[in-house]
């Protein structure tokens, strides 16, 4: 086993298939052919027990790789031993498939920091981001992939609906819908992003059996247009801007008794509909990487003037999936998150970090009429599998699945493994539904 006290000397064997991997990558040369890159961009990657450190030297067109020191470096990546030794197993565990997950998670990684430039770091993220997978790479191997089979039809159909809701006004949303079932389901995307996520899902033929499902774009987000009077860069997300768009949107439909679904923001959400199902309508929620109060310490590079906002938020949200996720899935999901408008993903972590609380209030949904049934990836470093598991716990009657091989996006990064989940949870949903709905009717057989 290597001594990952010196991470030059623990790499050493690999350094010849990192040169090659260096020059043919074409993600990499994607990201590095500019004539923006005027001179030479060094970083390193370290462990925190030895400066010797590994050097890439960043040029228009492409990197290389040397030894060094830190000194040498515009900023270095540096972690102990044993998280190195975590990120390189063949299959890395949580938080250590990313080193934003190592650097900034609600799974606290002591000893981790980014030396120097801390600027740099964030405008080169999607360079040592891919870097460290070619080091991986190199190192272990090409990473194991999901199979997924290959779409051979679309179902869904688009079209766009104007909403009154409060906060936003007036509103043109674009929305999707696909299936044929009789239970209505909305799906809500997350931070940042837009309903895209969900197209796996809503193509899937056993959801398409069961359901007819609904998913919009927020306004200002994805293909939806922005409020009249909206100034951009002043989005800021809420509980009421939130629920009162879903709301607006299920009346708007005419949609009964939809099941309310949503990761990450759209999962808070979801607790939020729970608290308020009567507002909504909602038959019952699946919040998927959600918590009854969530905070994290913000980097504030979402919405800095001095990094590129489609190249940070991506890289930040890549390394919240799970490793072995189909790499077009992983794709798209990098996609969507560079193609949103300026201060968007910003404005919604202020509702996702919190901006909910619903710490006093979760203890009061009332999961016979509105039932809650949470779902949380593995590899989400985020919002962890233990602390939904705390929020539902404080639920009454609730219920919370872990979710193997999954992370922040399960929808999106591999739906055949996701549906399962998402079809138990419907059918515990009715159930309990069907179940109250009796009693109501024929009473509880002691009067």
């Amino acid at each position: 086993m290597s001594d990952w006290s010196d991470l030059t000397a623990a790499l050493k064997g690999s350094l010849g298939k990192l040169s090659e991997l260096l020059q043919s990558d074409a993600q990499l040369k994607a990201f590095t052919t500019s004539n923006a890159i005027d001179k030479d961009a060094i970083f390193g990657i370290k462990s925190s027990a030895s400066d010797n450190t590994l050097l890439i030297n960043v040029t228009n067109g492409g990197a290389k790789a040397s030894t060094g020191t830190s000194k040498d470096a515009l900023f270095t990546l540096s972690a102990l031993p044993e998280h190195w030794e975590k990120h390189f197993k063949d299959v890395p565990t949580s938080p250590y498939q990313s080193y934003w997950g190592m650097f900034t998670t609600n799974m606290q990684q002591p000893g981790v920091e980014v030396l120097g430039d801390q600027t740099a770091f964030a405008q080169w993220t999607h360079v040592w981001r891919r870097v460290l997978e070619l080091v991986h790479d190199a190192q272990c191997g090409p990473m194991k992939e999901d199979e997924q089979a290959v779409p051979q039809q679309d179902f869904l159909t688009g079209r766009y609906v104007y909403l009154e809701a409060p906060v936003w006004g007036r509103c043109k949303i674009f929305y999707e819908y696909a299936g044929e079932g009789k239970q209505p389901i909305i799906f809500l995307h997350t931070a940042g992003s837009d309903s895209r996520q969900y197209h796996g899902v809503m193509n899937d033929a056993k959801m398409r059996k069961k359901c007819i499902m609904y998913a919009f774009d927020l306004p200002a987000h994805g293909r939806s247009f922005p409020p009249k009077d909206y100034v951009p860069g002043t989005h800021t997300n809420t509980e009421n801007s939130y629920v009162g768009i879903i709301a607006s949107f299920v009346k708007t439909l005419g949609l009964r008794r939809p099941i309310i679904c949503g990761a990450s923001m759209a999962g808070q959400a979801c607790l939020a509909v729970a608290i308020r199902h009567k507002e909504v309508g909602a038959a019952g929620t699946i919040p998927l990487e959600a918590s009854e109060y969530l905070t994290m310490e913000r980097q504030w590079h979402d919405k800095s003037p001095y990094v590129n906002q489609s190249l940070i938020n991506p890289e930040y949200t890549y390394g919240l999936m799970s490793p072995t996720a189909p790499l077009v899935n992983k794709q798209l999901l990098w996609h969507t998150y560079s193609a949103q408008a300026y201060g968007i993903f910003h404005g919604d972590l202020d509702f996702c970090f919190g901006g909910f609380d619903g710490r006093s209030r979760v203890t009061s949904i009332d999961t016979q009429n509105c039932p809650v049934y949470m779902l949380t990836g593995e590899y989400d470093w985020s919002n962890t599998p233990d602390m939904s598991q705390k929020t539902a716990d404080k639920i009454p009657g609730a219920i919370h699945k872990r979710m193997p091989d999954l992370g922040h996006f399960p929808a999106t990064e591999n739906p055949a493994k996701f549906v399962p989940y998402l079809l138990d949870a419907i059918e515990h949903i009715q159930k309990v539904r069907y179940e109250n709905l009796s009693t109501m009717r024929l009473g509880d057989g002691t009067d």
